[in-house]
């Protein structure tokens, strides 16, 4: 099947934007990649590529980790809408219970879970990590973070078990990606490519105050309660 075909038709895009289009020059379809880009700038469509391709063509499992239950969830759902029926995959989201192997979730093609839940699992010997074809790493910066370890481990574990597992690892711009990059094993793809400029700013009473121009904002826009 022509993945990028069926990512472009079922996103209502008319082409892949200038990140996405780097990465598809490269050979992302199998080698280790780190993917560094600015936050909304089309990381999580170079993800979903991946994975489809891993499922649908090599016939093989996904496990897409996230540092955040509400972050898992997110993705879980929008995958969900996109592809599950239309491409006929599987997919489920599992971030509690860690005291168990979760037998169940044997039946999925791709399982979207905490890095805890993913740590869990290892641990309690799931018999289908084995036929996981691809592991994607969200927010993988979080490996400098208090709770790097257990990411580290669920990394260096599944390749353990999985020799030929293959490696995705998303951030927004961090200054280490490279060395990230070295210790995975990966290629780095790097991108300063935003979808929407990034202006800095004062907000005072409602009103953006930027270096040359003013924006007042709808109060709809404004979610904090006054003090």
């Amino acid at each position: 099947m022509n993945i990028e075909r069926e990512v472009l038709a079922l996103n209502s895009f008319k082409s892949f934007n200038p990140l996405q289009k780097k990465a598809l020059k490269k050979d992302i379809f199998s080698k280790n990649v780190v993917v560094s880009a600015p936050t909304a700038s089309g990381k999580t469509i170079i993800a979903e590529l991946c994975a489809l391709n891993t499922i649908i063509n090599k016939k093989k499992k996904v496990i897409y980790t996230c540092p955040l239950k509400a972050l898992a969830s997110e993705h879980f759902n929008e995958f969900k809408k996109k592809y599950s029926k239309p491409l006929n995959v599987r997919v489920a989201l599992s971030t509690g219970d860690l005291d168990s192997s979760s037998k169940h979730l044997a039946n999925y093609d791709l399982v979207f879970a905490t890095n805890e839940k993913v740590d869990s699992l290892i641990r309690h010997r799931a018999n289908w990590l084995s036929s996981v074809g691809l592991l994607v790493v969200d927010e993988v910066h979080e490996l400098d973070s208090d709770r790097g370890a257990t990411l580290e481990m669920v990394i260096s574990k599944l390749l353990s078990i999985v020799p030929s597992i293959q490696l995705l690892a998303l951030s927004a711009t961090i200054p280490n990606a490279k060395e990230i990059a070295e210790w995975m094993k990966a290629e780095l793809i790097e991108s300063s490519f935003r979808p929407v400029e990034l202006r800095e700013g004062i907000l005072l009473d409602s009103v953006l105050h930027f270096k040359k121009s003013e924006e007042k904002l709808p109060k709809k826009a404004l979610h904090w309660k006054q003090l």
